[in-house]
């Protein structure tokens, strides 16, 4: 595949990934040829969106339907107290422009379901969920599967948050399929369960925190450094600072899934 070389802006502006031997130039390749999706431009959303723009990734698609509120800037640091009112995709549009001009931002103005997610999943490499229910997040993990693109998924409730990534469609090196979303949550949970951040409250660092992990992982799969979290789903606990990582594997028969610490 012939490369675009990087301008001499762009080696600069990477520089600090450029000489990490894990990085390094055919790495920042890689990032500016990538396509990622953001599913949802919210708490998880903008520190993905962000350090994803800062990263050098060449075509950032977000799909978000709401507008700024002000009980959104609390967490939500794409947007600011002018934007509130605004669709969410205008001020992340015009962050991502002021961060990194080097970056096409795709803007999806619709809630993404079964039914327009396919043509635009198909378009991106990877896609990353910061959604805030369970339909979306079920859709996306269906979606992702049956177009084979890997997903990273991330969910924060008050304090903590959970983080994935999903490649259900490839092997491991055991060739046991890997495992799907519905290993680790057969069922969504019972309708008011599973209380809304307006409910229970949210901290806004923890959103920071676990988009910026999901960011992390984007970079590793494009790149090839590392170990992403297929198969490990990490748990994270602002209030005790505790970070514990559970290892499961597909479920036998279409079961749960099998899990280990």
């Amino acid at each position: 595949m012939s490369e675009t070389p990087l301008s001499s802006d762009e080696i600069a502006r990477y520089a600090r990934h450029i000489v990490l031997p894990e990085i390094g130039g055919a790495g920042q390749q890689a990032l500016k040829r990538a396509k990622v999706l953001v599913v949802g431009a919210g708490g998880i959303g903008s520190p993905v969106v962000l350090y994803l723009a800062a990263a050098g990734i060449g075509t950032l698609g977000v799909a978000d339907d709401d507008t700024v509120s002000l009980s959104n800037l609390q967490r939500q640091v794409l947007h600011g107290t002018q934007d509130i009112g605004r669709p969410k995709l205008a001020s992340a549009a015009e962050r991502v422009a002021a961060l990194n001009p080097h970056v096409a931002f795709v803007a999806h103005d619709l809630r993404l379901d079964p039914q327009n997610g396919p043509a635009i999943v198909s378009a991106y490499d990877i896609v990353v969920d910061g959604s805030d229910n369970f339909d979306t997040r079920y859709a996306m993990a269906d979606l992702c599967e049956s177009l084979r693109r890997p997903l990273v998924t991330a969910a924060v409730n008050r304090f903590s948050g959970s983080l994935t990534v999903l490649k259900p469609h490839e092997v491991g090196p055991d060739g046991r399929a890997l495992p799907r979303y519905r290993d680790l949550f057969p069922q969504r949970p019972p309708e008011g369960m599973v209380p809304s951040c307006a409910e229970a409250g949210i901290l806004g660092t923890t959103t920071g925190v676990l988009g910026t992990l999901a960011a992390a992982e984007v970079v590793k799969l494009v790149t090839g450094a590392g170990e992403p979290l297929v198969g490990r789903l990490l748990l994270v606990d602002l209030l005790a600072m505790r970070f514990e990582t559970i290892r499961y594997r597909r479920g036998r028969d279409g079961g749960s899934a099998e899990a280990s610490a």
